[in-house]
């Protein structure tokens, strides 16, 4: 049984004193693949490293809302390039996130809409952060969708309602599921997961965020999505293999990796 991490910080320096030891505990509980999200352009060379030097990590570039004053044609331009790289899968992660409000909303939503059309012409999936902002994302989707029948993407972190999750799925999106789904009062989220089923769903952790139940409070890593695997199973009253196989091929749909990997 093998599990893909689609949204794993792995070049947070929260790993720096145990990278390589973190990435052998995942291989041991399964997570052969992760995608690491880029959160600001400094960021991104170092991900790239990381994708060079280990088989199995893939990147998703993009600027994440809280950085969004530091968008600019010079940096979309960047991106381009960097998208261009064969570890490259995804934009993201962008979007929207009115809780913290670190960059204006209007500069966020320039920065996201940007990032959205770069994915389109590019043919690549969007890897969405949303917090506190859930009817301006799906606004911004819906636009985006209708513009380019076939776009897709992850809605990572999911935390939205079971309209919300049908409308998601309805568009080609899979919903993020990480370790809030283990958490006693995510029955709102439980709910959501059970409208859409496992063909819309994919694995995260979030890591160095988002621990599981068991490890609240730690620092969270990839080889912790096995428990995420099989909270999932138990909401859906499924076997943990059957979500291990439907999630990966859930994440080779969006990702398209390579053949022969993930």
């Amino acid at each position: 049984m093998t599990l893909i991490d689609t949204h794993c910080h792995l070049d947070d320096p929260a790993f720096d004193e145990d990278r390589e030891e973190a990435l052998a505990r995942a291989r041991e509980a399964g997570v052969e693949v992760l995608v690491i999200p880029s959160v600001t352009l400094e960021r991104i060379p170092a991900a790239l490293q990381l994708a060079e030097r280990y088989p199995g990590i893939y990147v998703a570039v993009g600027i994440h809302p809280h950085a969004a004053l530091t968008f600019s044609p010079a940096a979309l331009t960047q991106l381009q390039e960097w998208a261009r790289h064969p570890r490259v899968v995804a934009i993201g992660e962008i979007g929207l996130d009115f809780y913290r409000d670190l960059s204006p909303r209007e500069a966020q939503r320039e920065a996201f809409r940007a990032q959205l059309e770069l994915a389109g012409e590019l043919g690549l999936p969007v890897i969405i952060h949303q917090r506190e902002a859930r009817d301006a994302v799906m606004e911004e989707l819906e636009r985006w969708v209708a513009a380019r029948p076939g776009a897709w993407g992850i809605l990572h972190a999911f935390s939205g309602d079971a309209a919300m999750a049908r409308a998601a799925a309805a568009w080609g999106f899979a919903l993020g599921i990480g370790g809030p789904i283990t958490y006693p009062r995510a029955e709102a989220l439980r709910e959501a997961v059970q409208a859409v089923g496992a063909s819309a769903l994919v694995l995260e952790t979030d890591a160095p965020y988002l621990p599981p139940q068991p490890y609240r409070g730690r620092r969270n890593e990839p080889a912790y999505l096995r428990l995420i695997a099989e909270a999932l199973a138990r909401v859906l009253n499924l076997p943990l293999e059957h979500i291990a196989e439907q999630t990966h091929r859930n994440a080779r749909r969006i990702f398209r990796f390579g053949e022969g990997e993930g």
